[in-house]
C-alpha cells in the first residue's frame, strides 16, 4: 500500500501553476487501481500511440478512441497484475538479459541494433522506453511461465493419440492464420449475463457478414488476449489451436466467418484469414557443447563475461581443452561432466540467445561470451547434420504441440482467476 500511497502523490504532484492565482493544469491522471499499483492516463496514451504506430504501417483501420481507451486499460491491468507478482518474486531482469534480447529482436528483424532503434524512433517512441516495455515483457513472460507451466500435465496416452492421428493425415499438415473475437462473459454467468453476451455475439457477427473489417471489429468488441492485435492468433495447425476451435474450422476456406459458439469465457467468432500447406520431412539437428557461468552476488556480470573470454583464450591458443575447462567451469550440471556436450537437437529446443548463437556458428567455431536468461555462455559447434524425421522427433514435436495448447488455455484460465482474486478500479475521469 505504501508504494501506491507513493505513486498518487506523485500524480498530485503534477498539477502545476504558474502562480497562486493561476488555473491549475494536471499533466497526468490515474485511470486504474490495480491492487498495489495505478495506471496512469499517460500509459493508456502510450500504448494507443503504438497500435495506432502499427496499425498505420499495416494500413489498418481503427475503432474509435474510446474503444482503444477501454481495450488499452485492460491490456495495463492484466499486465500490472503480473508485474506486481515479479515485484514479489524479486524478479528482475539485468541490463545484460536485455541488451541480448533486443540484439535478437534486432536480429529477427535484420537489422543492426541501430537500426532498430532509428525504426523505433522514427514511430514516434522513445527507445529508452522502448527497452523498458521490453523488459517488462520479458518479466511478464517468465511470471505467466512460472505460473502456468506446473498446470500444465501431457501424458503418453495424449501423445501417442496425436501421433496416430498426424500419421492418419499423412505428414502434410495444413496451417492456418486464425483471426478471433471473443465475447466473454464472467466465470460463473447467470442466465441473463449468457444471454446478453450472445446477443452482443450476434450483432458482431452480423456487422462481419455485412462486410465490416474483422480487425476493426476484433479491436473494438473482443474481450480476448489479442484484442489490440486485431484478433490475430498467427500461424496455427489444427493440433496447435484449442480444439473448440479446430472442430469449428474443420471444412472451411480463406475468408469464411465461423461461430458463435461458446465456452466457459464466452462466445467465440473465427475467420481464416489464410491457409498454407506445411511439410515437414527434414530435421536440422546440431551437435554443441558450451560452458555456462552464471553472475550472482559474488560473481559481477561482468566477471562473468571476463571469466569465458579467458576461457576461449586459453583454448584458441591451446593452453586448455575445451572439455577439460567446462568440466572446471560450467554451471550446467546436464553437461558439465560430459565436457559440456549438450548432443545433437534442433536449436529450437534452446532459448532464444542460444538458439541465434549456434545457428550462426559453423563446426569447429567458437562464439564470443553471450548472454542468455540462464547466465553467461561461450558455445562451440561440433558438428551439423539434417536428416529425415525419427520417430523421437516425432514424438516431440506431439508433445510440444499439446502443451503449447494447453498452456495457451490454461494462461488465459489464471488470469481470469488473477482478475478474480485482484482490487481493481477504474476510474471516470473527466
Amino acid at each position: 500500500m505504501k508504494k501506491l500511497i507513493l505513486i498518487l502523490s506523485a500524480v498530485v504532484a503534477l498539477a502545476v501553476t504558474s502562480n497562486a492565482h493561476a488555473e491549475k493544469k494536471m499533466l497526468d491522471q490515474v485511470v486504474a487501481i490495480v491492487d498495489q499499483n495505478v495506471i496512469l492516463q499517460s500509459e493508456v496514451d502510450a500504448l494507443i500511440h503504438n497500435v495506432k504506430a502499427n496499425a498505420a504501417l499495416k494500413g489498418q483501420s481503427l475503432p474509435s478512441d474510446r474503444v482503444l481507451r477501454t481495450q488499452a486499460i485492460e491490456r495495463l491491468i492484466n499486465s500490472s497484475l503480473q508485474v506486481q507478482i515479479a515485484d514479489r518474486m524479486g524478479l528482475q531482469i539485468s541490463d545484460a538479459q536485455l541488451d541480448q534480447t533486443i540484439a535478437n529482436i534486432a536480429a529477427q528483424d535484420n537489422m543492426t541494433v541501430e537500426e532498430l532503434k532509428q525504426d523505433v524512433e522514427k514511430r514516434g517512441e522513445n527507445f529508452e522506453k522502448y527497452r523498458e516495455n521490453v523488459r517488462e515483457e520479458i518479466v511478464i513472460s517468465e511470471v505467466r511461465r512460472g505460473s502456468v507451466q506446473r498446470r500444465v500435465y501431457v501424458s503418453l496416452q495424449e501423445v501417442d493419440s496425436l501421433l496416430k492421428l498426424m500419421a492418419k493425415h499423412g505428414q502434410t499438415n495444413e496451417e492456418f492464420h486464425i483471426g478471433h473475437i471473443l465475447i466473454d462473459f464472467p466465470s460463473q454467468p447467470d442466465a441473463k449475463q449468457v444471454e446478453e453476451a450472445k446477443d452482443r455475439a450476434q450483432k458482431v457477427l452480423d456487422l462481419l457478414n455485412n462486410g465490416s473489417d474483422f480487425k476493426r471489429i476484433a479491436i473494438t468488441s473482443s474481450g480476448g488476449a489479442k484484442a489490440l492485435e486485431g484478433g490475430d492468433m498467427g500461424w496455427l495447425n489444427e493440433n496447435e489451436m484449442p480444439t473448440l476451435f479446430a472442430e469449428a474450422i474443420k471444412g472451411k476456406k480463406k475468408g469464411d466467418i465461423i461461430g458463435p459458439f461458446r465456452s466457459g469465457a464466452g462466445f467465440h467468432i473465427l475467420t481464416i484469414f489464410d491457409i498454407r500447406g506445411r511439410e515437414v520431412v527434414e530435421i536440422k539437428e546440431v551437435n554443441a557443447r558450451h560452458i555456462l557461468v552464471k553472475p550472482s552476488v559474488i560473481l559481477s556480470e561482468e566477471k562473468a563475461k571476463q571469466t569465458l573470454m579467458d576461457a576461449k583464450k586459453q583454448i584458441e591458443s591451446g593452453d586448455a581443452e575445451f572439455a577439460a575447462l567446462a568440466k572446471e567451469l560450467s554451471e550446467d550440471p546436464g553437461s558439465a561432466l560430459k565436457g559440456g556436450e549438450l548432443g545433437f537437437a534442433e536449436p529450437s529446443k534452446y532459448v532464444p540467445a542460444f538458439k541465434n548463437a549456434i545457428e550462426r556458428l559453423e563446426s569447429g567455431q567458437i562464439s564470443e561470451p553471450f548472454r542468455s536468461s540462464h547466465g553467461w555462455h561461450i558455445v562451440e559447434v561440433l558438428e551439423k547434420r539434417t536428416q529425415d524425421a525419427t520417430e523421437i522427433a516425432k514424438k516431440d514435436k506431439a508433445y510440444r504441440i499439446i502443451f503449447n495448447r494447453k498452456f495457451a488455455e490454461e494462461s488465459a484460465s489464471w488470469l481470469r482467476e488473477l482478475r478474480g482474486q485482484a482490487y481493481i478500479e477504474i476510474l471516470e475521469n473527466e
